[in-house]
């Protein structure tokens, strides 16, 4: 089901034409106070995820789990924007960080991945089992958007969601990687990739590390492309970056969702050309594809002027999880 232009539809803010200054406002720019609870959750095979909270859980109260994108965390505007209000809503709302993403190292050499659904699926069913009576709804953005619409296609029909938001989805991985080779996206490539660097250069500090490549040649890793085929898939168990991105690419698996959806894409998105957004004959039953010419990625940002901006993800989503929770 494709966007019908309604009070719903997103208009961006006059004074952030294009894509690359609605992506780069909120993280420049905006800062949201916010108090949460932490809260450790270990895994089966050793490691840990952290939680960060906010709201009380009572009774039957609806959960709304967030997954951030790459190198992103409870640091970012995005999240915390969303927290806030999830809280303000009445719901009870936490950001999932993937492993590492938390601000503490995680225990086992590998890390996480576009692809890698199994802690979240673990995670949804922990919180299943503890909250019976309460309502689960997931909301992902970027790589964490990826990994919702994966997980919402392989488990169909099974899949314990009451509904679910994923925000600008890189739905062809390959396509993905090859647009942040080229023009000012390049500026999104290397600050990302800076991160992973080190990240990965401390790992291999800390523990041994099973990889091709020695911790002074990581930083020759100067696209996402070399990074995943000499980081990402070795230790994920791909047998090389073309096998990661075609076995993680979410696009794929969207026709196999049977839960109430909803997927929010900006055609100006820096990190994705348009010609990946899935088309309509793609979009099972309760698959809602709204497809906003502006708006870059995860931007979204409205208003009549830069001191009173607002952030139409976090009215637009509450409203349409509103419906099912």
């Amino acid at each position: 089901m494709t966007r019908r232009m309604d009070d719903d539809a997103f208009r961006p803010a006059w004074w952030l034409p294009g894509g690359h200054l609605q992506t780069i406002w909120p993280t420049l720019v905006r800062r949201v106070k916010l108090t949460t609870r932490r809260q450790r959750y270990d895994l089966p095979d050793g490691d840990f995820v952290d939680v960060d909270w906010v709201g009380e859980q009572h009774d039957d109260q609806p959960i709304v789990i967030l997954l951030h994108g790459l190198e992103g965390s409870i640091q970012s505007s995005y999240v915390r924007g969303l927290l806030a209000a999830i809280d303000a809503h009445g719901w009870r709302g936490g950001v999932l960080h993937f492993r590492g993403c938390s601000g503490e190292p995680n225990r086992l050499p590998r890390g996480y991945h576009s692809g890698d659904t199994a802690d979240l699926a673990w995670f949804i069913d922990h919180l299943r089992r503890k909250h019976p009576a309460s309502k689960l709804a997931a909301v992902g953005y970027s790589l964490g958007g990826n990994v919702l619409l994966k997980w919402l296609g392989e488990t169909g029909g099974d899949n314990p969601l009451t509904a679910a938001v994923a925000v600008s989805v890189p739905f062809d991985l390959n396509a993905a990687a090859t647009r942040l080779e080229h023009g000012i996206s390049r500026i999104y490539q290397r600050h990302l990739l800076t991160r992973l660097h080190a990240s990965v250069r401390a790992k291999m500090q800390r523990m041994t590390v099973d990889l091709p490549i020695t911790s002074q040649q990581v930083s020759e890793l100067n696209t996402f492309r070399a990074f995943d085929d000499a980081i990402t898939a070795p230790l994920h168990g791909f047998a090389g970056v073309d096998d990661y991105y075609t076995r993680s690419s979410s696009g794929q698996y969207i026709p196999r969702i049977d839960r109430p959806t909803l997927i929010l894409h900006a055609r100006n998105d820096p990190f994705m050309t348009p010609e990946a957004i899935p088309s309509p004959a793609d979009l099972p039953d309760g698959v809602q594809l709204e497809v906003s010419p502006g708006g870059g990625h995860v931007g979204f940002v409205a208003g009549r002027c830069p001191w009173r901006a607002t952030y139409w993800l976090e009215h637009r989503i509450p409203r349409y999880l509103d419906d099912h929770l």
